[in-house]
């Protein structure tokens, strides 16, 4: 199988040549992912795969392990298939870009969703779904891991206001890609092609009932995701119970995601930034460097909002993320900065540790 349709390129090439410098590994990419079992596909095709025990023992984050979307370093033994994975992942290879959310309970800690991935379809439903809330916290989880986003409004045979909502959508995606189209009948689907791209990745988000499984199937033409009719009260089902990579022979790779019940941000300033980009522009025109908006003498923020050139609805919204992050940050014990610099300490240790002991070749 030629792993370049997958997206194995000259940059990942030069990675794995340093992590795996004695060719006892193989690269593949995981496909699929799931409580520590895996689905690979390598040169050799496809094959179940689980984590070695030395990658397990030294993990000491849970982003440490592969996910939908990675490349890892792996060796196939047979006789290691006694529970059905004949393949052994040693080690992963750096990620060029993810998404990733706060993993759900009280213990602040990343949930990594995906990896490597080129552009990220935020899909929203034009009925009950359609919530500029819920996608200014997408653009900042989507604007954290590094990809594209593209906007696409679905099931535009149900909205008799398609006008309106594109307004809406104006003030938070600017000059973002909006795509409206209907997964059930397939009409504007064809607007997709242009993102679609030979050894390019695509990740799927949005909210259960969205319509992303119908979309993937259609751009798939079979029914690989099972489907569901939303509930009495509007509310999607969650059909989606994991994150799996599919080939589109010419049109690269799709992953699906699930419906996620609760979207806690694990990102940096920065993220908002590019998501509220008109009040960081604006707060910069404050009396005060520290201006909180909130009543503060010679606010720029507050006067775009008298003025009507600020919807005071988006900057609660900023304010309500910003303080999401900065409780993030006092419960973790780390800024923003310090956990981008802990992400890349790990990640040189992962890599230095992976050349000793694959320099001993166990």
């Amino acid at each position: 199988m030629d792993i370049r349709q997958f997206g194995w390129d000259a940059g990942f090439e030069k990675r794995f040549d340093e992590l795996g410098s004695d060719h006892s590994c193989l690269p593949a990419r995981v496909v699929y992912a799931q409580r520590q079992m895996y689905r690979v596909v390598s040169e050799h095709g496809e094959h179940q795969a689980r984590v070695s025990g030395r990658l397990r023992h030294q993990a000491r984050l849970p982003a440490d392990y592969p996910v939908t979307g990675d490349w890892v370093g792996i060796r196939f033994d047979p006789q290691d298939a006694g529970d059905g994975a004949a393949g052994i992942i040693h080690f992963t290879l750096p990620r060029k870009t993810w998404l990733s959310r706060r993993a759900a309970g009280q213990k602040a800690e990343e949930q990594l969703l995906c990896a490597n991935i080129d552009r990220v379809f935020l899909v929203s439903g034009l009925d009950r779904d359609f919530n500029l809330r819920r996608i200014e916290r997408y653009l900042s989880l989507i604007y954290e891991g590094g990809a594209a986003p593209v906007i696409v409004l679905n099931k535009i045979d149900l909205c008799s206001d398609l006008e309106t909502k594109i307004a809406q959508l104006g003030t938070v995606a600017f000059d973002l890609p909006v795509i409206c189209i209907s997964a059930l009948s397939g009409a504007g689907i064809e607007q997709l092609d242009p993102y679609l791209q030979a050894d390019r990745t695509v990740s799927f988000v949005g909210s259960s009932g969205a319509g992303k499984s119908t979309l993937i199937n259609r751009l798939l033409g079979r029914e690989a995701l099972p489907t569901a009719e939303l509930r009495a009260n509007g509310k999607g089902r969650h059909t989606t119970t994991h994150r799996e990579l599919f080939l589109i022979p010419g049109k690269g790779m799709v992953i699906d995601n699930p419906g996620m019940r609760e979207l806690q941000l694990w990102a940096h300033d920065e993220s908002l930034a590019d998501t509220f980009a008109e009040i960081e522009q604006l707060a910069g025109r404050c009396r005060f460097v520290d201006c909180t908006h909130a009543g503060e003498p010679g606010c720029a923020v507050r006067r775009a909002i008298k003025a009507g050139d600020l919807d005071a609805k988006r900057l609660d919204s900023y304010l309500r993320q910003k303080r999401e992050l900065e409780l993030l940050a006092r419960t973790d014990g780390l800024s923003s900065a310090d956990r981008s610099n802990l992400r890349r300490r790990e990640r040189r240790r992962w890599e230095k540790e992976v050349r000793t002991r694959f320099k001993d070749r166990y």
